[in-house]
């Protein structure tokens, strides 16, 4: 009996995500909405000149608290004050942004069944830095456009992946937070 129920978990994982989770995790959401319910925090501390360290502790999902312990450096280039160690806070806004939209991906294909060979995010946008430098009061700070190009390779049809690709768009959590404004509120404290 043991060696069938994990012949039959096995057959319930594709592209390395376990699907029957998935859907206990989808039912236990549906039938309790506190069980969605998630926290997100991190604590980003300065290293000298342009060098950032950022510390993931944990996050909260369902009312439970699951420790972690990673960290996320970032730099800038040369050419703005860094010493090109790391990615820069562009390049790292882009990777979340990215990094979301993969798992969309992933776990959208994979609950239909979809084994996937490849799949590839490019990403790009332009910055004006003019704003940034305080230049020029009509020249935004940021982006006026951030594009991405999904490449995706796999035993779907071209329906199920555009299936997935319109989910992907109305679901992903970091597609939303770039593509939406939210509000930001912020704190100053000043030690002495």
């Amino acid at each position: 009996m043991n060696r069938q129920s994990s012949a039959q978990k096995k057959a319930n994982v594709i592209n390395g995500i376990d699907t029957d989770a998935v859907k206990d995790l989808i039912g236990r959401v549906a039938n309790d909405s506190e069980e969605g319910q998630t926290l997100w925090e991190v604590t980003t501390s300065w290293k000298g000149g342009a060098r950032t360290q950022t510390h993931v502790d944990g996050y909260h999902i369902g009312g439970q608290y699951v420790k972690k312990d990673f960290n996320i450096s970032t730099d800038e280039p040369l050419e703005l004050g860094g010493t090109n160690q790391n990615a820069n806070p562009q390049e790292t806004l882009m990777a979340a942004l990215n990094a979301c939209i993969t798992v969309g991906y992933v776990v959208g294909c994979a609950m239909e069944g979809i084994e996937l060979e490849e799949l590839r995010i490019e990403t790009k946008g332009e910055i004006d830095l003019r704003g940034f430098f305080g230049l020029d009061p009509d020249v935004k700070p940021g982006y006026d456009e951030i594009h991405y190009t999904v490449h995706i390779k796999g035993n779907g049809t071209e329906e199920q992946f555009r299936k997935v690709h319109e989910t992907v768009n109305a679901t992903s959590p970091n597609r939303y937070n770039v593509a939406n404004p939210i509000r930001l509120t912020s704190d100053l404290v000043v030690t002495h």
